[in-house]
């Protein structure tokens, strides 16, 4: 180990001095020369942090390199607790946090060791388990099982929050395929690196993260955690949104659409709820006109049925002994038949009367049921209309009404016939009744006119006869007239069920006005809120992207912010101590190594301690 060591101290020896001779002998010829100002252009800082196993901070040093434009005295600014020169032999002098360097033109290099209690932009901690039970790094050496590494990443509020807010950490964790098996590690990316599985986790700015790799290992060993920080520059291109904010723009247009659709469906709704409105009312009278012909109907029967009555003993009065009627009788029999000629006319003005209000009644109620469309809503629409954006409730309501007032109009359509029938029914039976009203008249002007010149016998018998006709033919008419009644009191009785029907429906298309015009008003307002989603999803869209995008970021100095006017660039290369078995200590024998240039030689190439 040692003599590889030395073979590449040898071999960087030889490419080294022919530079190191020159710049010595440009040294010793500027001596006892007055020493000029120099001027440095740029400047770029390279923190090297050693952290624990665990994270805690071990010690930080930072690699400065000066772009030195003109040669001379230039200044630098940083709290060191001690400084080399990585570049020649020349003198840097510290005066607190400034630093004096006589440097050459070109590249210059120094380090600064910061020490122990740096703070660091970002905290870090790191805890392990294996097999599912917490465990001290030192005690995971030549462990086997399952294991697990747990990072954490937090921002430093005690350091400048810049590094915290622009810059990309780049986690890596170098495990080998011998020991590690099985590797697990979400939102990483795994790679090959060799004989190595490499695990890399990028935190983004302004991100804390718990980051997490689980592995099987056998005999456990691990050359810690490499963190990369580096300003955020990655390049990203704006998605092409001109497509999406036309779609989108089209689905505005469409909700617009909707919305008038809905508006034209809130009148036409409004027009049908009128319209059940009016029919309600409609039935309401057609249902007090037939509940009146129903209680009509049975006085109607009782006038009737003394009518007929009355008839009858008329009739078999004349029928008997024609010898024993007088005078007094026949002219009692005239003024009876007189009566009964005028209880026949009212009884045809009343039915006549009835007809007209019912017409009335019937014809509002045909009115109010032709308003109901006709057209037929097909499954095919009304899943259609399920499958849009407006609301449920409403729909179901607007199917339950439009359900409703077919089934009206079904039913209305179906005992139409029976309501056609009713008022020619009533004008017939109203003429027949004043016809026979008049023929009674005629017959008793008959016997006043001739009772002073009559033959008894022959008027008698044509009385009787008369008399006869008349009621037999009133006995059907009576007969009729109770069918009718009966017929009109159940037509009364089924009528309130449908009625009743009527009045939901109208209650029901008023509700369903009410939903159509709230439907209406959120279809507005979902209009008013989408007219200007396009712009809105473009300033969410350059919101998110200005999250990523660091351009405007300007450098800042780690060390001191004197340094800010020059500084150009700062990384940070942070390492955890690996786990490992101790290496035996160095014999000896082994030649102890030179002091001053050569043990800072070694430091820089990585060989010294």
């Amino acid at each position: 180990m040692r003599k590889k060591r030395w073979i590449a101290l040898t071999l960087t020896m030889l490419l080294i001095m022919p530079s190191f001779f020159v710049n010595a002998a440009s040294n010793s010829s500027s001596q006892g020369e007055q020493q000029t100002s120099g001027e440095m252009a740029s400047k770029d800082e390279v923190v090297y942090a050693n952290l624990q196993a665990s994270g805690e901070v071990h010690n930080v040093y930072v690699v400065n390199y000066l772009n030195v434009t003109e040669a001379g005295i230039v200044e630098d600014y940083g709290s060191y607790s001690d400084v080399t020169n990585l570049t020649d032999l020349s003198e840097i002098t510290q005066e607190r946090d400034k630093l004096v360097l006589d440097a050459p033109k070109g590249p210059f290099y120094y380090q600064g060791n910061m020490g122990e209690q740096v703070e660091l932009p970002w905290e870090f901690f790191l805890t392990y388990k294996m097999d599912g039970r917490d465990i001290k790094p030192e005690q995971l050496v030549g462990k086997d099982g399952l294991v697990e590494i747990i990072i954490e990443t937090k921002a430093n509020d005690q350091v400048d929050p810049a590094f915290f807010e622009n810059y990309l950490l780049q986690i890596t964790l170098n495990l080998s395929e011998e020991k590690f098996q099985n590797i697990e590690a979400p939102d990483a990316t795994i790679a090959n690196a060799g004989k190595n599985k490499q695990v890399t986790f990028t935190v983004l700015p302004e991100k804390e993260a718990e980051l997490t790799v689980q592995a099987d290992v056998l005999d456990f060993e691990f050359e810690g955690v490499e963190i990369v920080a580096v300003p955020y520059s990655m390049s990203i291109d704006l998605p092409d949104t001109e497509e999406m904010t036309d779609d989108i723009s089209t689905l505005s247009s469409a909700i617009g659409d909707l919305h008038d659709g809905v508006g034209v469906l809130k009148d036409g709704v409004k027009e049908l709820s009128d319209g059940m409105i009016q029919l309600s009312d409609g039935s309401k009278q057609f249902k007090g006109g037939m509940s009146e012909v129903a209680e009509g109907g049975g006085e109607l029967v009782a006038a009737s049925e003394l009518m007929h009555e009355a008839l009858k003993t008329m009739s078999q009065s004349v029928n008997g002994d024609m010898d024993e009627l007088v005078l007094d009788d026949w002219q009692a029999l005239e003024e009876g038949l007189a009566e009964i000629s005028a209880g026949l006319e009212e009884v045809a003005e009343g039915l006549l009367v009835l007809s007209e209000h019912y017409t009335i009644a019937y014809n509002t109620l045909d009115d109010a049921m032709d308003a109901i469309p006709q057209a037929e809503i097909t499954e095919e629409e009304i899943a259609l209309l399920y499958s849009s954006d407006a609301d449920k409730e409403v729909i179901q309501k607007l199917i339950d009404s439009y359900s409703a007032a077919q089934t009206a109009k079904g039913t209305y359509l179906a005992v139409k016939e029976g309501f056609d029938a009713v008022a020619p029914t009533l004008q017939e039976v109203s003429s027949g009744t004043k016809e026979m009203g008049n023929h009674l008249q005629l017959i008793a002007d008959g016997l006043s006119s001739s009772l002073e010149n009559i033959d008894i016998a022959d008027a008698m018998q044509q009385l009787k006869d008369g008399l006869t006709e008349v009621a037999t033919h009133y006995g059907e008419l009576h007969t009729g007239i109770r069918s009718y009644t009966k017929g009109v009191r159940q037509l009364s009785d089924s009528y309130d069920d449908l009625h009743s029907g009527n009045t939901q429906l109208a209650n029901g298309t008023k509700d369903l006005h009410n939903g159509v015009n709230e439907l209406h008003e959120g279809t507005g307002e979902l209009y008013e809120a989408t007219s200007d989603m396009p712009e809105q999803m473009q300033a969410e869209i350059d919101e998110m992207m200005a999250e990523f995008d660091k351009s405007d970021f300007e450098a800042i100095s780690f060390v001191s912010e004197q340094n800010n006017e020059q500084i150009q660039a700062v990384q940070f290369v942070i390492k955890t101590e690996s786990i490992k078995r101790k290496e035996m200590e160095t014999s000896d024998e082994e030649v102890e190594e030179e002091q001053g240039f050569w043990k800072r030689l070694l430091k820089l190439f990585g060989l010294g301690e």
